[in-house]
């Protein structure tokens, strides 16, 4: 089995050659004795483990250095998991540097079976995790573009998006704002024939209704005041590919018809035009409003809506797929805590919080707030405050017993895999339950076992 690679940083001559013949039977040992030294190994042999001294040149007396370099290498290598050293009695230097992300610590003279020690259950977390990636990569892999979810709500649509993805027939996607109607529409897109052709997406309601037949049919020089040149609107662009139809409730009746009557023949005539254009596209709608109830109203063609509404995918609300949230979040924290650094953790209040809110915006609110706790949060764990929860936690709660039950169950459970670290035996003990009890309600909830982001 290949040797885990480890670099030791410390100016000492003689403590570097100790721990290079101590280590050189277990790992792969690289030496640096300053920054700039460390940091190109870094970048040339990617260690799993690194061993770091807080006092190095050209501040060895006290830890600025250390710290500095510290911040570094967790931003160019946020899986490495450093142990620093510190020839100072006083620990306060040392929890300052796991407070900013360092694995463990210890202090001189150094106690080499000490060090394996802590080395031997780094190098075990590494693994696990390195596991736990590859794993994620596998998943992630299966998943369709960027919708993630593993609640049955959200595994029925991948079904559904599969099937509907190797078909032309138009699709209406339905659900409230922020919940992931264009996710999915891009996600039938590109797993269709029609991938490498255009996606092209237009905001029904975002359009004054004077300009919205000529961004979507085109129009030609001089069919207008300002038309200085001829130019194709967004069902032209989309040739080969998707149109993408948000907030189609918004359309004027009298476009209704011209779209209407684009889907029964696939042809279009420019504003101020007499050609007419066959365009060949496939047609994905989708709305947030109670298009059922329009039609009642007089506001919405019921031809269209069948014409639309081939197949209807309706997407669930946060609310109704909480044991999402911390897939969701820890997913968001990945993705932008690598804009901005290193990584960071939630604090248990932290996940109850996300977990017991209602999240009226849905996944485009809980990526705000992520966003938000990113660019505020302090320390390594982010807070409820961070997320800006603390005063929406009275929102009032549906009087359901059986819906109570399930989501503290869900809460508890996640909150005690978190804690743990996937270590479902001692998940079990902190619950009271035994080890198969745990089991089985992480299969009953489809419960991801996920490591703290």
């Amino acid at each position: 089995m290949e040797k885990p690679v480890i670099l030791v940083i410390e100016d000492d001559e003689n403590i570097k050659t100790q721990m290079k013949w101590a280590l050189a039977r277990d790992y792969e040992v690289f030496l640096a004795g300053d920054g700039e030294k460390a940091m190109e190994l870094m970048e040339r042999e990617r260690p799993h483990l690194v061993i770091l001294d807080l006092g190095l040149p050209p501040h060895p007396e006290d830890t600025s250095e250390g710290m500095r370099l510290l911040d570094r290498i967790l931003q160019n290598e946020p899986n490495a998991r450093v142990i620093v050293v510190t020839g100072n009695p006083d620990r306060s230097a040392a929890l300052q540097a796991v407070s900013r992300g360092a694995h463990d610590f210890f202090t001189k003279p150094i106690d080499l079976e000490e060090l394996k020690a802590i080395l031997k259950r780094a190098c075990y977390v590494c693994t696990l995790e390195a596991e736990y990636r590859e794993l994620q990569k596998q998943l992630e892999q299966r998943a369709l573009g960027e919708i993630i979810g593993s609640s049955p709500g959200i595994q029925e649509i991948f079904a559904i998006i599969r099937k509907v993805a190797t078909t032309d027939v138009p699709v209406l996607i339905t659900g409230e704002s922020g919940t992931g109607k264009e996710l999915t529409a891009k996600a039938i897109h590109t797993n269709s024939i029609r991938q490498t052709k255009p996606f092209v997406p237009i905001n029904c309601g975002a359009i004054p209704e004077n300009l919205m037949e000529s961004e979507l049919f085109g129009y030609e020089k001089g069919a207008f005041t300002g038309a200085h040149s001829q130019r194709k609107g967004r069902i032209e662009l989309a040739e080969g590919g998707t149109l993408f139809l948000d907030e189609i409730a918004d359309l004027p009746l009298s476009l209704q018809v011209k779209i209407l009557r684009f889907l029964q023949d696939h042809r279009i005539e420019r504003v101020g035009g007499r050609e007419t254009i066959e365009i060949d596209c496939r047609v994905i709608a989708a709305s947030n409003r109670d298009i059922k109830k329009l039609i009642s109203e007089g506001l919405f063609r019921d031809d269209l809506y069948y014409r639309l509404a081939v197949v209807t995918i309706h997407m669930p609300p946060l609310r109704k797929r909480r044991e999402d949230i911390l897939l969701l979040t820890k997913s968001f924290l990945r993705k932008f805590s690598t804009e901005r650094g290193r990584p960071r953790s939630l604090s248990y209040g932290a996940i109850e919080a996300l977990t017991t809110y209602e999240w009226p915006g849905n996944v485009r609110e809980l990526e705000n707030r992520i966003r938000r706790a990113l660019t505020l949060a302090e320390g390594s764990a982010i807070t409820p405050a961070d997320f800006g929860l603390e005063a929406v936690q009275e929102t009032a709660q549906p009087l359901d017993v059986k819906k109570a039950r399930k989501a503290l169950e869900i809460k508890l459970i996640n909150m005690a895999i978190l804690k743990h670290n996937c270590n479902i035996s001692k998940a079990a003990e902190d619950l009271g339950l035994s080890r198969p009890a745990v089991h089985y309600l992480i299969k009953k909830y489809n419960i991801r076992l996920e490591k703290g982001a």
